[in-house]
């Protein structure tokens, strides 16, 4: 970095010159792992730039419809185009589908029946999804309320149970569930190799079980995506990974055809299915920032191993490691205090281009159960893969960093959360 771009971050920005040195040092470190995820990009890149060239994405493809929706040329397109990225018979692309956790739940509530068993096999899913299912909270409409029979394995030293997963799977096994994200957790993402081994384990015994990813923070990180490994159907978020930054709100499922129009009747009803629902004009952005997304995707992994370097060196447990192979986006940071987590996240929300003089409180988040402290500055109200941070008020006190449009950006949220905490001594340079 040179003097005047440490000038300006000094007088514009206020930040301390010895913390500035020191990120500087941190990033000279790791530079080298840059050239790794460059690669992942260039091989991501050019495959969604094929699935847009074999679908013939054209201009008139942005048009849209009103009413019902039939005959949206643009909706079915980018529906196309997402199969063929994560090489699967079908996809639901939906601006109406809000969240993740709301992909998920219609993947979940699409395909199992009341007496249908649901194996989670990578521990306690995500904290809104416990919920969905029914294992935590009071909530009306859970799975577990409609008939859904739920088990869950734990992993053992960050590896699917293998042998835990063939005694439980039975008769009344119809879907295996696999996070490949941490969430809000102290293990690593799962890999796909690792993925990939626990579906051909299951494979060899049952044949007929469903295998479901939970996709969310993992696109683009790796060559392969768990449908390419053999998952039956993934779900994900488009104001995450594949939205590059751009896509306003949705989500996708993709997988076998049957499974797809099983969730698409739950999205809409039965016999309408993928065949009505506006896109809202959303086709354009989604598909724009879908073509961004490897990109944008590895901008924010540099900016994760950035984090990851700079907070190891300071003596804190991390998680990914820094040379652990990385599948999500996500970066966490064992504080163990509260004063930490709180001024890491100001120090994220004060780097944002919007909403940057906004000072991040914790609160009751809606699907959790500790107050959540959330740093989310982006152009896109709640995007993940833009420049954010948060983290369940609750020991050890972990907060998980992640996003990021430019490497630039990443950068800057470091410095401020770091020097947030050394100006209020809460580390030693």
């Amino acid at each position: 970095m040179n003097e005047n771009t440490k000038d300006i971050l000094c007088h514009e920005f206020k930040l301390e010159r010895k913390v500035i040195d020191y990120v500087d040092d941190i990033e000279n470190a790791i530079t080298e792992k840059f050239r790794e995820i460059d690669e992942i990009k260039a091989y991501n890149q050019f495959k969604v730039i094929k699935a847009m060239q074999e679908n013939r994405l054209s201009s008139t493809d942005f048009y849209w419809t009103t009413g019902y929706g039939y005959g949206d040329i643009g909706r079915d397109k980018v529906e196309s185009v997402y199969a063929s990225v994560f090489n699967t018979e079908d996809a639901l692309v939906r601006p109406t589908i809000a969240s993740g956790t709301h992909a998920i739940t219609l993947t979940l509530s699409g395909i199992l029946r009341p007496g249908d068993e649901l194996i989670a096999i990578s521990g306690a899913p995500y904290d809104t999804l416990q919920k969905v299912i029914g294992v935590k909270g009071n909530v009306s409409g859970s799975l577990i309320e409609y008939g859904t029979i739920y088990k869950e394995i734990p992993l053992i030293n960050n590896k699917i149970d293998l042998e835990s997963v063939k005694k439980t799977i039975s008769e009344k096994t119809k879907m295996v569930m696999i996070q490949r994200s941490t969430g809000y957790s102290d293990r690593r993402a799962l890999t796909i190799d690792e993925i990939e081994e626990a579906i051909q384990s299951i494979r060899e015994y049952n044949t007929e079980v469903i295998i479901m990813v939970d996709n969310c923070y993992g696109e683009f990180l790796e060559l392969r995506e768990p449908t390419d490994v053999g998952a039956d159907i993934i779900a994900g978020s488009l104001i995450k990974n594949p939205g590059g930054g751009l896509a306003l709100s949705g989500g996708y499922i993709v997988g076998k055809q049957n499974l797809v129009e099983q969730v698409a009747n739950r999205l809409t009803a039965p016999g309408l299915g993928k065949e009505c629902g506006l896109t809202f004009g959303t086709s354009r952005t989604t598909m724009q920032g879908l073509f961004l997304a490897p990109h944008i995707v590895a901008e924010a992994v540099k900016g994760a191993l950035l984090v990851a370097k700079t907070y190891k060196e300071l003596g804190f447990k991390i998680v990914p490691e820094i040379d652990d192979n990385r599948s999500d986006i996500i970066q966490g940071v064992e504080l163990l205090m509260p004063e930490r987590v709180s001024e890491f996240c100001k120090g994220i929300q004060a780097a944002s281009t919007v909403d940057s003089y906004v000072i991040p409180e914790a609160w009751d988040m809606p699907g959790y159960e500790d107050k959540v402290i959330m740093a989310a500055g982006g152009f896109i109200e709640g995007s993940s893969i833009e420049l954010s941070a948060d983290g369940p008020m609750r020991e050890p006190y972990y907060v998980y960093y992640q996003g990021g449009l430019t490497y630039e950006h990443c950068k800057l949220g470091v410095l401020m959360s770091l020097n947030n905490l050394y100006k209020k001594s809460l580390v030693d340079l």
